[in-house]
């Protein structure tokens, strides 16, 4: 009688192996809004719409899932900034609630838009570093055999 194994081995990421992606110098890069992988091209076409590809190295940035994530860093950035200032100003000085609001909604407004393109590249970054959503070239939707 002939003994059947029962143990399988699964297709891993880590079973392939991989070059390895510097995480900070993507991120860097793509929060200067420039390609994750060169470097050297642009990777907006328009303020917040990612290009299709890199027109350096020809790298495909279609697979990219930032969705609302770079929306909710720079709220959390801005209000890491506008809250503790506002909360000061108020405690120490008390001015009149019609010069704040002249302040902290401009600044907030203004400093929202200024980081939302950065936060955006860098979170395309981070999914290339990382070989998230299918900018990962070595990926076979294939089982290799055993």
């Amino acid at each position: 009688m002939k003994t059947v194994s029962t143990a399988t081995r699964d297709w891993t990421r880590d079973s392939v192996p991989a070059g390895k992606r510097d995480l900070w110098t993507a991120m860097k890069r793509g929060f200067r809004g420039r390609c994750p992988r060169c470097g050297q091209g642009r990777l907006f076409r328009a303020f917040l719409k990612v290009d299709d590809n890199c027109s350096a190295c020809q790298l495909d940035f279609t697979p990219h899932r930032a969705d609302d994530l770079p929306a909710y860093l720079v709220i959390v950035i801005v209000g890491h900034i506008v809250v503790p200032a506002a909360l000061w100003i108020e405690t120490n000085y008390a001015p009149e609630v019609w010069l704040q609001l002249a302040i902290y909604l401009p600044f907030t407004f203004v400093a929202s838009l200024l980081l939302l393109q950065p936060v955006k590249g860098a979170v395309v970054g981070l999914q290339w570093a990382l070989r998230m959503h299918g900018f990962d070239e070595d990926a076979r939707g294939d089982i290799p055999p055993v």
